[in-house]
């Protein structure tokens, strides 16, 4: 009989924001023009960077594409779970849950292994200036992007594969996403190699990048230290500073989700945390780009003045 009702899980449902009808539509406001914000101001730097040929550099090739998979990755989620806000009945097939899932891990892992290559283009740039062009190469950079895609796609297709070859006694998801710890709670048995997994990917993901992330840094405050002039130095830093706010805020909020010990998670502070990652990060992650780079916001002017006199009189 268990096995029975384990088998007609073919849907969830996501928990409710709230079950107040104005407090449901207010939400629903509240996400719509965030996601709208996120997607037009990332999509304005991916725009920026492809079209204006100061911005044809590998810094800001990373950056463009760090603003597609920030796209990508709102994408995945906030449709639904809009669809979700304003109708609390509203269910998502176990497929389309898994697919959301894989997309999610893959495009937010791959966002994890960018910052790091980031990291270690700022390293080059600093402490090989004069073979800077020479090392980072449009192909090489062009691999860099294609190999972070393919180790998050990767590890979220085993990932994925293994979550949903369980069977599942519950279809209420207390979360907003198809998230890997919340659909995991749904499962029928022992989920310990799941949760083993789980960590083990996190650690790939979320530890080795941060490491190598750190020791580019290390390294490149060693190069700035020898840079005699303290205008050179400030320069340096300056560079520097916008990435390393990136990497604090998408690290640590991932981090506190999927590397704690799960005897001392409680869910909602899960929930609470991954909207953080999903709408927080994705938006600040361009204003604090475009606001500490002065090629970008030049950019952006230029942009914004030739959309304005291409307009009829």
């Amino acid at each position: 009989m268990g096995h029975a009702n384990e088998s007609l899980v073919t849907e969830f449902v996501f928990r409710p924001f709230s079950s107040v009808p104005m407090t449901q539509k207010l939400l629903f406001v509240l996400f719509l023009l965030l996601y709208l914000t996120i997607i037009s101001s990332n999509a304005s730097i991916l725009g920026v960077v492809c079209t204006d040929r100061s911005l044809h550099s590998p810094m800001y090739f990373f950056l463009g594409s760090l603003s597609g998979l920030e796209v990508c990755y709102t994408t995945v989620v906030v449709p639904q779970m809009l669809a979700s806000v304003w109708d609390t009945h509203t269910a998502i097939p176990v497929a389309s849950c898994g697919a959301q899932m894989f997309f999610f891990v893959a495009l937010g892992s791959a966002d994890c292994f960018l910052l790091a290559v980031m990291a270690y283009d700022r390293y080059v740039a600093i402490r090989h200036p004069l073979r800077y062009t020479l090392i980072m190469t449009r192909r090489l950079c062009r691999r860099l992007v294609a190999a972070s895609l393919f180790l998050g796609g990767l590890l979220s297709l085993e990932l994925t594969a293994l979550v949903f070859a369980l069977p599942f006694c519950s279809r209420q998801i207390n979360h907003f996403l198809c998230d890997v710890p919340p659909v995991l709670r749904l499962a029928c048995g022992s989920t310990h190699l799941h949760q083993t997994v789980l960590f083990s990917v996190g650690v790939a993901v979320l530890a080795v990048p941060f490491l190598l992330i750190c020791l580019s840094y290390a390294l490149i405050v060693a190069a700035v230290l020898r840079i005699r002039s303290a205008e050179g130095r400030c320069r340096a830093f300056h560079t520097c500073s916008s990435h390393l706010m990136v990497v604090l805020l998408q690290y640590g909020c991932c981090g506190l989700v999927y590397l704690r010990p799960k005897a001392g998670t409680a869910e909602d502070e899960d929930w609470q945390i991954a909207l953080i990652y999903t709408f927080i990060t994705p938006l600040l992650n361009p204003l604090i780009y475009s606001l500490r780079n002065k090629d970008i916001k030049q950019a952006l002017s230029r942009a914004v003045w030739r959309a304005l006199a291409s307009q009829p009189q």
